[in-house]
C-alpha cells in the first residue's frame, strides 16, 4: 500500500490487488485511526466509526474530509476490498498491512483563508513608533547572551493554529507594537515580565524588510491574535517564508504597515482590533534600544506561550481543522 499527495486534510491511497476478480470488486473499506500516544485518553469510546466505505474507483483514490483530518497529526491506515461473487454474496479480503503517516502543515491555500478571516476583523489602523518586548530582568543582563548583548532568535513554540507552518520550525524573536487607544503609547501591562526593551520601528521594519502573514487564532477568549513575520530581504528567515506564507504588501495591508512620507521618513501603523505578535527572524542588538521597568501589572492570563487555539471559534477557524 502506498500513500501519495498527503496534505493537511487529505491523501491519495493505492495498493496492489490480484488481477483475478478485480472486475467484481465493488467497494473499498478504509480504516483510519489517529495514532495513539502515552497521553491519549484511555477512556475514549472504542465504537466511534473509523471506517470509510467507498465504491470501487480507479486507484489511487483520494480520501478527504470524511474524518475531518487535522494537520500535523499522525494516523494509521489499512484497507480491504469487497468482491461480489457469482451467487450474489460478497467476499471481503483480509486487511492490508497498517501504514503510518503524518498530515502536512497548512499550505498557502489554507493560510490565505485564515488571512481573509483576519482581515475581516482587523479594524482601523493606528500609528506607532516603537516595537517592544517584555521579559524578566535577567533576560536583558549581558551574561544572558552568547554574543555581546544580542537577543537571539529561538524556535517558535506550538501556540496558535495546529497547522501553522512556522510552529516548531521558524526561528525568531517576538515583539509587540500595539498601543493604547487613548495615549497612543504601548500599554503599561504585560504578561511576559516587568522589564521592557523598546526599539525604534524603522530599525526592524523598513524598505529592506519583507512581511508575511503567519497565523490567526484565539485562546477561548474574545481576544484574537495575528502573527506577522518580519524578515530582512534575503535572510534565512525570508528564504523560509517564501512559498510557505502569504506575503503582505509592506505599505498596504490590514495588520502592520510601513509607509514613506514626503520627506523620506517612514511611518508605521498597526491594526486596532487584533493583538499583533511580530516575529522578527534575526538577532537584535540590545544597544539599539532601551530597557526600562514598566509600571503596570504582569497579566499572565494574556500569555500566548504554547497556547492552544480554540477549535470551536467561528471567527478564526477554517474548515480543514484547527
Amino acid at each position: 500500500m502506498e500513500l501519495h499527495n498527503v496534505t493537511c486534510d487529505s491523501f491519495k491511497i493505492s495498493w496492489n490487488m490480484e488481477s483475478r476478480g478485480q472486475d467484481r470488486i465493488t467497494h473499498y473499506f478504509v480504516d483510519l485511526n489517529k495514532k495513539e500516544d502515552k497521553s491519549s485518553n484511555k477512556f475514549k469510546h472504542m465504537d466511534v466509526p473509523t471506517k470509510l466505505v467507498a465504491k470501487a474507483v480507479p486507484l489511487p483514490m483520494t480520501v478527504r474530509g470524511h474524518w475531518f483530518l487535522s494537520p500535523r497529526t499522525e494516523y494509521t491506515v489499512a484497507v480491504q476490498t469487497a468482491t461480489k461473487q457469482p451467487d450474489g454474496e460478497y467476499a471481503v479480503s483480509a486487511w492490508s498491512e497498517i501504514v503510518e503517516f503524518c498530515t502536512a502543515d497548512y499550505s498557502t491555500v489554507q493560510l490565505k483563508q485564515l488571512l481573509l478571516k483576519a482581515e475581516a476583523i482587523a479594524g482601523r489602523m493606528l500609528p506607532f513608533t516603537v516595537f517592544y518586548r517584555n521579559q524578566q530582568r535577567e533576560y536583558f543582563q549581558p551574561n544572558r547572551y552568547a554574543q555581546c548583548c544580542r537577543m537571539l532568535p529561538s524556535v517558535k513554540d506550538n501556540s496558535g493554529s495546529h497547522g501553522s507552518p512556522i510552529s516548531g520550525k521558524l526561528e525568531g524573536i517576538f515583539f509587540s507594537c500595539n498601543t493604547e487607544f487613548n495615549t497612543g503609547r504601548p500599554p503599561q501591562d504585560s504578561p511576559y515580565g516587568p522589564y521592557r526593551f523598546q526599539i525604534q520601528a524603522d530599525l526592524l521594519f523598513n524598505q529592506n524588510t519583507n512581511a508575511y502573514f503567519g497565523d490567526f487564532y484565539c485562546m477561548y477568549t474574545s481576544y484574537h491574535y495575528v502573527i506577522v513575520v518580519l524578515a530582512p530581504s534575503g535572510s534565512k528567515g525570508d528564504i523560509f517564508c517564501r512559498g510557505k506564507l502569504p506575503a503582505l504588501d509592506r505599505s498596504n495591508n490590514c495588520f502592520l504597515s510601513c509607509g514613506e512620507e514626503e520627506d523620506g521618513s517612514l511611518s508605521f501603523r498597526h491594526a486596532q482590533d487584533v493583538i499583533l505578535e511580530v516575529l522578527y527572524t534575526e538577532p537584535v542588538d540590545v544597544s539599539l534600544g532601551t530597557v526600562s521597568q514598566i509600571s503596570g501589572h504582569q497579566l499572565m492570563s494574556l500569555s500566548t506561550l504554547n497556547a492552544k487555539k480554540d477549535p470551536s471559534c467561528k471567527v478564526c477557524n477554517i474548515s480543514v481543522g484547527r
